[in-house]
């Protein structure tokens, strides 16, 4: 938690959505770029190119043959300089490939739409796209599409709700790129056969909610729904969307495909319209660039790989010198050691604050108010797990149920005593993960 609910310059207010009519700016090939080789939640990919090698753009160079996995393709044309180990936002160690650019941007032979005549080969292609989950833990999208239960799959909801402060890049998305949005979701429901669709979007986003209403209607397209929903942070988040759309109760643990239901982010889906047209992989994101350390907040499509500090020089520099900076929102975003940091496919956002706006104040004595207890989407007990995880009570962070927390950092933004509740709640998960059965 990077904020705290204080009067700062936003256009709308306590969502500081102030890019929000601000279109895409494309950024310029930097003269660099570090393509991470883990850019899915399982198993990193091995380096298909060694130091020397010249690639080309949509180039796969990486890949892994374990099942949580998707290849990773180079963004630029240019020569590797290094395959290297850095440290990455998550506080562990990545493989890297660096690629010098040639300004060329030739594009690598065989990019083309893919032929599909099946679901397999749907399957295959959505692969071979190094798609993953755009708007959170990078789940490759394949695995998604796939459910064992496929006969069951009924719903299928994009998730364009974008409830996090400060990011509008899927904004953008809808805004900009809408037709590629429901041109994948049509693929989507087609392989996967389900009969509803939904856009998930919050009501913040009005003009965003007219353009798909009218694309629809102009398409004729009545399976494909929009629902509007309240702006109230974290409606965005998958168990909360399904909850909302079709009244199931998705519990931690349990997949969104036991429940007939696959949700998506805008912008993958966006993606999946684009792919099955030319063909090209996943090699650069729309993120917001925004915090008042910035000099000129926009979005920007940025080339996967781009160094942090390229981007931000692309959008004027610094104000000042800043003293945090994230990818992803201030909510559930991770805070990074330098801005030499490259980026990665599943980040939407880069927030660079000030100390003003980074300042977090003193944590003082529960005062037992309820209100951690009342902001949760899920109506758990903050106060009681940090009493637990303080006692290393693992049974009784058990009975209270804490693998349930999805660390949305609502109990923490809400706490007048400004007690770091959600990093609690993440360290007694890991508690109760590391003592397994045992207990």
């Amino acid at each position: 938690m990077f904020f705290r609910n204080r009067k700062l310059p936003s256009i709308e207010a306590g969502h500081y959505k102030n890019t929000a009519q601000s279109p895409t700016e494309v950024m310029p090939v930097p003269e660099v770029v570090s393509i991470s080789m883990s850019e899915n939640i399982g198993a990193p990919c091995k380096p298909l190119v060694k130091k020397g090698d010249r690639v080309l753009v949509g180039q796969k160079i990486g890949d892994a043959e374990a099942f949580l996995s998707v290849p990773v393709h180079s963004s630029v044309s240019g020569s590797v300089t290094a395959i290297e180990t850095m440290r990455n936002a998550m506080g562990g160690t990545d493989t890297y490939v660096t690629i010098e650019t040639d300004g060329k941007q030739e594009v690598a032979e065989g990019i083309k739409a893919p032929v599909i005549d099946d679901q397999p080969g749907f399957i295959k292609a959505m692969r071979e796209s190094g798609l993953v989950g755009l708007g959170g833990a990078a789940f490759p999208t394949w695995v998604k599409l796939n459910p064992k239960n496929l006969i069951d799959i009924d719903t299928f909801i994009v998730n364009g709700a974008e409830c996090e402060p400060f990011i509008t890049s899927d904004h953008r998305t809808m805004l900009e790129d809408a037709d590629n949005v429901i041109d994948g979701m049509l693929a989507v429901m087609k392989w996967l056969i389900a009969e509803d669709g939904y856009i998930a979007i919050e009501d913040n986003k009005q003009d965003a909610i007219d353009n798909f209403n009218r694309l629809l209607k102009e398409r004729g397209i009545s399976k494909i729904k929009v629902f509007p929903m309240p702006a109230r942070y974290p409606k965005g988040a998958e168990r909360v969307l399904i909850q909302e759309i079709t009244g199931k109760k998705c519990d931690a643990g349990v997949l969104p495909a036991a429940l007939g239901v696959i949700v998506m982010n805008i912008t993958s889906t966006a993606f999946v319209g684009q792919y099955l047209k030319d063909g090209m992989p996943l090699i650069k994101k729309r993120i917001t660039v925004d915090g008042d350390a910035v000099r000129n907040s926009k979005n920007v499509l940025a080339p996967i790989g781009a160094r942090i500090k390229d981007i931000m020089e692309f959008c004027g520099g610094y104000t000042e010198e800043p003293v945090k900076i994230l990818m992803g929102g201030p909510m559930m975003g991770r805070a990074v050691y330098s801005d030499r940091m490259p980026l990665i496919k599943n980040n939407n956002a880069i927030l660079a604050f000030s100390k003003a706006q980074a300042w977090i104040p003193e944590e003082s004595a529960c005062i037992n108010c309820g209100r951690c207890h009342e902001g949760c989407p899920f109506h758990l007990i903050p106060t009681a797990y940090a009493d637990a995880y303080e006692a290393r009570d693992v049974k009784r962070l058990k009975e209270l149920q804490v693998m349930q927390c999805m660390e949305c950092g609502s109990c923490s933004f809400v706490c007048p005593a400004h007690r770091p509740l959600a990093f609690i709640n993440k360290l007694s998960k890991a508690l109760v993960k590391e003592a397994g059965d045992n207990v």
